[in-house]
């Protein structure tokens, strides 16, 4: 369990520590960057999350597997100070594994390789279960239950018995850990399902007008996460919500629902559902710490069902998002915001991002300076 800043904040201060607030413009560039590299070693890349991906290496000799996963490590290292780990195996399950040897043992130099069956079952036998992929507390209570202890007990498990204890999901983590692939490598990322923008408030939130402003902004950012996969919803769910913490104050937890006419990525028709839901449930006398737009069910906008009443004008909002979405690509987020947003300085309940190091590698202004 982690404390929160503000109570060790004398020790960091007398001790020197560092501290920073999340960087998430910084994270996700130099993500991207990372992966364009791996692009150039394998055309097949699965991005699995913002710190971790797959490659297929089938078209690569087995002989030249670790050498060219050297070769990525220092290009990465090379081209942008980021030391990586690389595990090789024959499954997903198997090359995570293998990534995790490769970070806890140094004399391996950041490489792990699984494909060899004798090597692996030697790693297998020293390696515990709770390492394994998706493997979780539960999980791994359920497996030692069964009489597992290590990797390789789970790899010998009968695939009948494990189908019995953990659904079809513990029978294909033992064929995985057998070297029989039973994930495919997704090379283009599955269309999401749903959507959400939520923040805490930097400080509390009392009156009304403030926190309108701050449900039209989340709609916004909704609205550019629509627009950029090419879908849209027909309701939205706005909350907001006291902190258990302040237990001095009275408590409050509130959402609604807002059915529009059709489905939509319009910033406008969606800060307005948000605006009219904050209104609906609105209560004085709660100060509120959080608030935040969710949506489900998302569908490819094309193919969306059109309203034959009250319908939205899609060919008038079409150019005008695609002008909102140029004009904050070329000049910043949020150089082009809605009225009911507000002025972004003057919101005194946004989140702040005092520790927070430059964003280097996406804004102009904020480049480091030589001198």
């Amino acid at each position: 369990m982690g404390d929160p800043y503000f109570k060790i904040r004398n020790y960091c201060n007398s001790s020197g520590i560092k501290v920073y607030s999340s960087n998430y413009a910084l994270y996700g560039d130099m993500s991207a960057r990372i992966n364009d590299i791996y692009r150039s070693f394998s055309p097949r890349v699965e991005i699995y999350s913002i710190d971790e991906s797959f490659l297929d290496l089938t078209d690569v000799q087995a002989s030249h597997r670790v050498s060219l996963a050297r070769d990525m490590r220092s290009t990465v290292k090379q081209w942008t100070g980021i030391p990586t780990c690389v595990g090789i195996g024959p499954t997903k399950t198997l090359a995570k594994l293998a990534n995790h040897i490769a970070k806890t043992i140094p004399e391996l130099g950041g490489v792990c390789d699984l494909s060899d069956e004798e090597e692996r079952a030697a790693w297998l036998v020293r390696t515990s279960l709770r390492e394994i992929w998706g493997v979780g507390p539960a999980t791994a209570r359920k497996l030692e239950a069964l009489g597992c202890d290590s990797v390789s007990d789970v790899r010998d498990l009968d695939p009948r018995l494990a189908r019995k204890g953990m659904t079809v999901v513990g029978e294909r983590l033992v064929y995985e850990l057998r070297g029989i692939p039973c994930l495919d490598l997704e090379t283009v990322a599955p269309t999401r399902k749903g959507c959400a923008v939520t923040r805490s408030f930097s400080d509390r939130v009392d009156d009304l007008p403030r926190m309108e402003e701050a449900v039209a902004t989340h709609a916004s950012r909704l609205g550019e996460k629509l627009r950029q996969g090419r879908l849209g919803t027909d309701h939205v769910t706005v909350f907001f919500h006291t902190s258990e913490h302040d237990r001095d104050r009275p408590q409050r937890s509130v959402s609604t629902v807002v059915t529009l006419p059709e489905a939509t990525d319009d910033t406008l028709v969606l800060a307005k559902a948000a605006i009219s839901g904050v209104r609906r449930v609105w209560k004085d006398g709660f100060h509120y710490s959080k608030a935040g737009i969710i949506t489900a069910d998302l569908m490819p906008l094309e193919a969306s069902q059109r309203a034959l009443i009250g319908g939205l004008d899609r060919e008038r909002s079409r150019p005008l998002m695609d002008a909102l979405d140029h004009c904050n690509r070329r000049h910043g987020r949020g150089s082009v915001v809605l009225a009911s947003s507000g002025w972004a300085k003057a919101r005194s309940w946004s989140t702040k991002f005092d520790m927070r190091s430059p964003r280097y590698t996406t804004r102009i202004d904020e480049l480091p300076t030589v001198r």
